[in-house]
């Protein structure tokens, strides 16, 4: 087999998806979003539903997603994804409808809507990037922040006679009735990513079948945020987020 024969396009092993668009990277080095993003395209280019697929993104790094993927979207105000999402899919019941928000977004100024949609049963996925700060308006401690944990709004680390404690949104999430599929994930391994990509798919079957709400948390780096490499926001990751945000699933209705 030549070279010319390896590059052609029915012997590739692994490519670019085809939803991909050809947007240079804007986000930080080490960004767990792009990751994410590039696994969104393969599975719904997979599905073969790009013709019926709506996201909807709100305000965070998580609003450029429109830049990266080819599909329709729509632009929500602050926290108001699942809401617009629920309208998106009750309009049109046969489409696949997902938001993609960070946590400072869904735990916090949504957290309204994200609670209601998910106990109404609404059959839509959401992704969750949960990377413990306010990662695009300046590292401020979010809901998710550690015990701890310095950010620039608690640079002493987060104190819990002060700031309260870290919310476990997928958790509360786990004990509604309106929920199919809760899991928490992240894309810091080769395994990982691939265990992220099957929960991704789980929850865009269930919104496409209408079995009800499906959350996928992505634990994720936030580098810049951070103040570290990629490399030690991995690490750091590793060592203090999964121990208190555990990966796997906390709920699959249809397993059980």
């Amino acid at each position: 087999m030549t070279t010319e024969d390896i590059i052609q396009p029915e012997n590739r092993v692994y490519g670019k998806p085809s939803l991909m668009n050809d947007t240079p990277m804007h986000y930080c080095p080490g960004c767990s979003h792009g990751v994410v993003h590039k696994l969104i395209a393969e599975v719904i280019e997979e599905m073969g539903i790009e013709e019926k697929t709506v996201g909807i993104c709100p305000v965070g790094c998580a609003v450029f997603a429109y830049r990266y993927v080819d599909i329709d979207w729509i632009e929500a105000s602050h926290g108001r994804a699942p809401a617009c999402a629920s309208a998106v899919k009750r309009l049109w019941p046969d489409h696949l409808v997902f938001t993609y928000q960070g946590d400072g977004d869904l735990a916090c100024i949504g957290t309204g809507e994200t609670i209601h949609a998910l106990n109404r049963g609404e059959n839509i996925a959401i992704i969750f990037i949960n990377n413990a700060i306010y990662g695009m308006t300046g590292g401020q401690m979010a809901p998710t922040t550690l015990m701890g944990m310095k950010t620039a709004t608690c640079p002493y680390g987060r104190q819990p006679d002060l700031h309260g404690f870290p919310l476990h949104v997928t958790d509360i999430a786990s004990t509604l009735e309106g929920t199919c599929y809760v899991t928490r994930q992240a894309v810091n391994t080769v395994a990982n990513i691939r265990k992220a990509k099957k929960a991704i798919r789980q929850a865009f079957e269930n919104s496409v079948n209408k079995r009800g709400s499906s959350l996928v948390e992505i634990v994720s780096t936030c580098s810049s945020g951070w103040k570290m490499s990629p490399e030690k926001a991995n690490q750091w990751m590793e060592e203090n987020m999964f121990p208190y945000y555990p990966l796997g699933d906390l709920k699959n209705v249809n397993k059980e």
